[in-house]
């Protein structure tokens, strides 16, 4: 039985003869069903006319993508390690050619996810790595579209999942929310990795705060500030949200104060 991934968000979901009627990703509001209606695929119809796009980003940071797109559209990161590497998100189509090409930088140890819209074929990548763990965080288990015994729930406020890398719940979009802090980053002044809960706007000197991006409902203030304040203790310089383009370069923690400060006044 295969997995089918939904067309609008690219969520796999446990395998089954048949697709569900709806996504539940998509029903949520912070998502929204396709105005053309419901569609699925699989991975193996993807493959047939798709291939995963990787670039570095910067000395050690790999983007890997999808290209043409799929969904929405986001890139995950891998951090790569001759001993092993990162993985964070990802993206729904995984080919031979990458996992060629991660093979020969070290391979991947551990994959860690920022929320629910992102967790694509998170499965597919666990397995095709050899059954790596998938680190989530236990406020968005019930989300899990595709539950895998590869899937690991942490609790708490943060958790290291590599020398270096540590995960950090900022909560906001999605209650377990999370976000990646890589202390090697940018040169050794700290990357933070943020999927959308600090979302790079296109003024790439300011980021954004949302309770959904598409549908445009607004975060309140209360979880602005607390997505400012989990972030607070970690050295950064430079920030990716999940998209090729969302790069906050430099000064990247001051930006986020700023930007908390002009969006909390602009909402009150």
């Amino acid at each position: 039985m295969p997995s089918y991934i939904c067309t609008t968000c690219g969520v796999g979901y446990a395998e089954t003869d048949a697709p569900r009627e709806t996504c539940l990703i998509c029903a949520d509001d912070r998502q929204y069903v396709n105005a053309r209606g419901q569609g699925w695929t699989t991975l193996d119809e993807l493959r047939e006319d798709h291939v995963n796009e990787m670039h570095e980003v910067e000395p050690g940071l790999i983007g890997i993508g999808t290209k043409p797109q799929v969904a929405i559209g986001q890139r995950g990161l891998w951090i790569a390690r001759p001993e092993g590497g990162v993985l964070w998100d990802c993206t729904p189509v995984i080919t031979d050619a990458a996992l060629t090409a991660i093979a020969a930088k070290g391979g991947i140890k551990a994959i860690g996810i920022s929320h629910p819209h992102f967790y694509s074929t998170m499965v597919d990548w666990s397995r095709a790595l050899g059954g790596v763990p998938i680190y989530l965080h236990e406020d968005n288990r019930d989300w899990v579209m595709r539950p895998d015994p590869a899937v690991e729930f942490w609790s708490g406020e943060s958790k290291q999942i590599a020398e270096g890398v540590t995960l950090a719940r900022v909560g906001g979009h999605f209650p377990g929310s999370t976000v990646l802090h890589w202390s090697e980053g940018a040169e050794g002044r700290g990357v933070l990795m943020t999927g959308d809960s600090i979302m790079v706007v296109p003024d790439t000197r300011w980021v954004s705060f949302m309770y959904s991006f598409p549908n445009l409902i607004p975060l309140n203030a209360r979880g602005v500030e607390r997505i400012v304040k989990a972030v607070k203790p970690y050295a950064y310089d430079r920030i990716y949200s999940g998209w090729w383009d969302r790069v906050l370069d430099t000064d990247a923690k001051a930006a986020v104060q700023r930007s908390a400060d002009r969006y909390i006044a602009a909402i009150r």
